[in-house]
This record gives C-alpha cells, sequence and structure tokens, in this order.
C-alpha cells in the first residue's frame, strides 16, 4: 500500500496534533450517507423554518456508505503511517452524529474536551469513560466531513499542540488516567493554545491525535453541518517507552511532550 502522507505532514501530525487530508472518500458516499442521515432527522430537509433546534444527535450507523466512507486505501494507508501496519481495527460503523443547524439558539455541548477511550466504572456513563497515557483503545480521532463546511457552518474548533500539553497531564495519572469529565475541568490550567477551524469540502477527513483538545461552536451559516467523530481502535495500547522496534508518530508525539527522543 503507498503511503500518502509526506514528512512534513507527518511532522505536523507529530508536533501540531492533527493532518488533514483531503478526496479522502468521494462526494457520491457523501451524499449517500446525507440521504440515509436526512431520513432520521425529525426536521424537512427543503424547509429550513423546520430546523427548530440547533443541533440533533443520530447514531449509531454502520450502513454501506458509512464503513465504505471510513475504509479508503488513502485512509488506510495514513493509518498504518500514524500508527503503523497491523496495530489498528478498520472501522465498523461511524459513531453518533451530532448534525448541527442555523440557529439563534446557543448549543448546549460547545466546552474543550478530549474524547475518552475505554470504559470506567460505569460503561453507560460516558462522562466516566477515562484517557491514559497509553491511549488505552483509541488510536486516533478521526473528524469526517460528510457536508461541506466553511468558517460560518459551525467547523469543529481544534487547538494545535494541546496533545502534548494533555500527555504531560495524563503521564502524572499512570495506567488508571483520567475521567473524561476530570480531564474536561482540567483543560482550562493548560497553556493557551493556537486554534485551528477544521473546513473542508465532503470527503475531508482530520486524522487527530487522540489526546488533541477540541470543542464544537455554534452555526452561524444557511446549510446544516454533517460530520462524525470516530475513534480508529487499536489492537493494543500504545508503546511509550522501551520499544524494539521504534516508535510510530502516534507514540513520538507522546514521547516529544515527555521530554524523550523520538
Amino acid at each position: 500500500m503507498s503511503e500518502i502522507l509526506s514528512e512534513k505532514e507527518i511532522a505536523q501530525f507529530i508536533t501540531d496534533g492533527f493532518v488533514r487530508i483531503d478526496n479522502a472518500f468521494p462526494q457520491a458516499v457523501a451524499s449517500a450517507v446525507l440521504d440515509l442521515l436526512w431520513k432520521d432527522l425529525p426536521f424537512d430537509r427543503e424547509n429550513p423554518n423546520s430546523w427548530t433546534e440547533p443541533v440533533v444527535r443520530l447514531g449509531m450507523y454502520t450502513q454501506q456508505p458509512f464503513v465504505d466512507s471510513v475504509n479508503t486505501s488513502k485512509l488506510h494507508a495514513a493509518f498504518n503511517q500514524l500508527i503503523g501496519a497491523d496495530k489498528w481495527i478498520p472501522c465498523q460503523s461511524v459513531g453518533t452524529f451530532p448534525v448541527r443547524f442555523p440557529s439563534d439558539k446557543q448549543p448546549n455541548d460547545i466546552g474543550k474536551h478530549v474524547d475518552a477511550s475505554f470504559p470506567g466504572n460505569d460503561a453507560s456513563n460516558y462522562f466516566e469513560w477515562r484517557v491514559n497515557i497509553k491511549s488505552k483503545g483509541r488510536a486516533l480521532l478521526m473528524l469526517v466531513l460528510y457536508s461541506d463546511v466553511t468558517d460560518l457552518d459551525a467547523p469543529t474548533v481544534i487547538y494545535k499542540r494541546s496533545h502534548l500539553d494533555v500527555a504531560r497531564l495524563l503521564h502524572q495519572e499512570g495506567d488508571a488516567g483520567l475521567s473524561f469529565i476530570d480531564l474536561a475541568r482540567s483543560l482550562d490550567t493548560l497553556p493557551e493554545q493556537e486554534n485551528v477551524s477544521a473546513i473542508g469540502k465532503a470527503g475531508t477527513v482530520y486524522l487527530c491525535h487522540p489526546f488533541l483538545v477540541h470543542s464544537a461552536q455554534a452555526h452561524k451559516g444557511n446549510i446544516p453541518k454533517f460530520m462524525a467523530q470516530p475513534p480508529l481502535l487499536l489492537r493494543k495500547e500504545l508503546t511509550i517507552t522501551d520499544s524494539d522496534v521504534g516508535y510510530a508518530p502516534v507514540e513520538q508525539a507522546i514521547r516529544l511532550a515527555l521530554g524523550l527522543s523520538y
């Protein structure tokens, strides 16, 4: 399988925490996904006056267009470069969809956060899910755009280099790590970082380090935003030290944060 990320893009992933892949999947696949999602929305696709809420959550989706969108040869090649061949599990769904609509109402889910990756004491309570320094369970966060997203269309806010700050925070917590909610409450204590809006055409995918801080924002445009945030799952946890075979870029980023050679 050919490599699709340049050395510069891999370096950006390590230091900034993300890389953007344009045309990661075909527009026709994105259109097929939208057709399926609109059937489940409580609004009329052709009548913006019916779009009465700022966000509607849908999921879990496993139909073929969804699976196809995150399993292209282009994405698989990037996964191999960032994680290592045979170290990740192909996606069989794209999780839930927070579909965002133009609205004067403020959405209630726009806080900074890091997506958790393994269950705590109560697996049904996502606030108790956890993140640890070896990113148990999660290789990447993916921001998958199924509609065109401009600066007005509630693009996800990415905080550059925040994954390094989060790695240093998690390193103090050992294998247990932190719960989603405890980590979220700690983010305001971290250094302020430059932010980037995850914009792009339908078919764009942002591959993000699992520790990258991000947040939603209000929709100020005209076209509903369709994006999924599925994890790329790990077969095993990451290796941060004492590797006999070197370190993948996702591991190198953590080593960079901890002051180790990478």
